[in-house]
């Protein structure tokens, strides 16, 4: 086991899901996940920065540097549920 202590059920909260039937437990946990992926940042990037960065390395010409912008784009540009579903595997 990991010696980080995580969320820490309350008897109390637990005592309330064991009553809980399947509906009611679906809601409550749908509405923790909501709460928990609204609340998570989300890293910024600054395309033109990024894309100067890359531009000052040697051996970096332009045309390559367009194909290296592209492919960040794309992945940059997909939606969240994708970028979460390839971090979790």
């Amino acid at each position: 086991m990991s010696e980080e202590k995580g969320f820490e059920l309350p008897r109390s909260l637990y005592k309330e899901f064991k009553k809980m039937s399947r509906e009611q437990m679906q809601a409550v946990l749908t509405d923790i996940y909501k709460q928990v992926a609204a609340s998570i940042e989300t890293a910024s990037v600054y395309l033109d920065e990024l894309r100067k960065a890359i531009g000052s390395i040697s051996g970096i010409g332009e045309k390559r540097l367009d194909e290296i912008m592209n492919v960040i784009e794309r992945f940059v540009s997909r939606d969240d549920t994708s970028s979460l579903q390839n971090t979790t595997e």
